[in-house]
């Protein structure tokens, strides 16, 4: 009988932070995990020396997709820096990653580990905010502003509850994200 196939270890770091989106840190169990993979736990001794380096790799994941591939693909790519600005938000925050990195929001609320880790990612967004509206903003303290504005914006509209008269939650936030990034007058 040929042997059974591995379970990639990219699946168990999938299956991780899809358990992290829905449940949080203490969702991500070895057991649940290989059950929702159809597996048994044994494969997964084979690519982790336990769930703390599968909770690191799904952090590094994270932050690869969320933030370096991000950043380099916007960089590669042609546009003004308000073009710019937009499909950096657009990829860091599609529905998809959006609920990790709200995840990992939380998770940092209870690990100085992890909030050091975001604070750095953060920064890391925060930075290319800046250096894009300061391409067409001279002001430092509106270009901080700005960035702070549009960054807060980005996380925060999912916790958003408001009625907006006449519009959807969506044509809201769409109308707020084009005055942020509106040119100076």
């Amino acid at each position: 009988m040929p042997p059974t196939p591995r379970t990639p270890r990219s699946r168990w770091i999938e299956a991780g932070l899809d358990a992290l989106a829905r449940g949080g840190p203490d969702a991500v169990r070895v057991e649940a995990l290989a059950a929702e993979l159809g597996v048994t736990k044994g494969g997964f001794y084979g690519y982790f020396d336990g769930r703390p380096a599968l909770l690191a790799e799904m952090l590094d994941e994270w932050e690869r997709r969320c933030t370096l591939d991000v950043l380099a693909r916007v960089e590669s790519e042609s546009g003004d820096p308000v073009e710019r600005i937009r499909r950096a938000g657009q990829l860091t925050f599609s529905a998809d990653l959006h609920r990790i990195d709200l995840a990992v929001r939380e998770w940092a609320r209870q690990d100085p580990e992890v909030a050091e880790r975001l604070r750095r990612i953060d920064n890391a967004r925060m930075d290319f905010l800046r250096a894009m509206f300061a391409a067409f903003i001279a002001d430092p303290d509106e270009v901080e502003a700005r960035s702070t504005l549009a960054f807060a914006l980005a996380i925060g509209r999912h916790f958003i509850a408001a009625d907006h008269p006449g519009r959807t939650k969506r044509d809201a936030v769409h109308l707020a994200g084009e005055f942020i990034l509106r040119p100076h007058p």
